[in-house]
């Protein structure tokens, strides 16, 4: 029994490799914010238990990291459809490139998160006039994961033209 191959066969594996790459990648990026974030507020509230809510901002700021993955994973997702119109190798690498710029910025900003939040949370107990960097050092860490973000976007849009329609 012989078929024949073509590479359009393996190109929603590509795709879908990229959609679940976003999301796994963002993920951990969260995982590790928000838990190296919550020691440092866990360590912090035991002496000044009054700024536990506000230190809570690296935490939260963690949690974004998911939902950008999550956005591209949909968006991905719901570009492979081969039954209702042709899924090309190009299609399958833009979905790939998508999830992967947008995955590993966001594990790139949860890391980044989770290390100034953590020593930022501790810090700020201890002297309070050092909140207002703190959320500026988070901010231009989120901003990584915003630019993963567009990127994947705008990569993840590429998909369907490969082709003369």
């Amino acid at each position: 029994m012989s078929s024949t191959f073509s590479g359009d066969e393996t190109a929603p594996f590509f795709g879908f490799l990229g959609a679940a790459a976003a999301l796994v990648f963002s993920c951990m990026g969260a995982a590790y914010g928000t838990a190296k974030s919550g020691v440092g507020v866990a360590s912090m509230g035991v002496m000044r238990p009054e700024l536990v809510m506000k230190s809570i901002v690296p935490v939260v700021m963690a949690g974004v990291l998911g939902i950008y993955g999550l956005i591209i994973a949909v968006i991905i997702s719901t570009g492979i459809n081969p039954k209702a119109k042709p899924y090309y190798l190009f299609d399958g690498y833009a979905h790939l490139s998508s999830g992967l710029a947008c995955g590993l910025a966001g594990l790139s900003a949860g890391m980044a998160i989770g290390i100034v939040g953590d020593a930022g949370v501790r810090a700020n107990a201890q002297q309070p006039k050092l909140f207002v960097g703190m959320i500026l050092i988070l901010i231009f860490a989120e901003a990584l994961a915003l630019y993963g973000l567009i990127v994947g976007i705008i990569l993840s849009s590429r998909a369907g033209q490969s082709r003369a329609e």
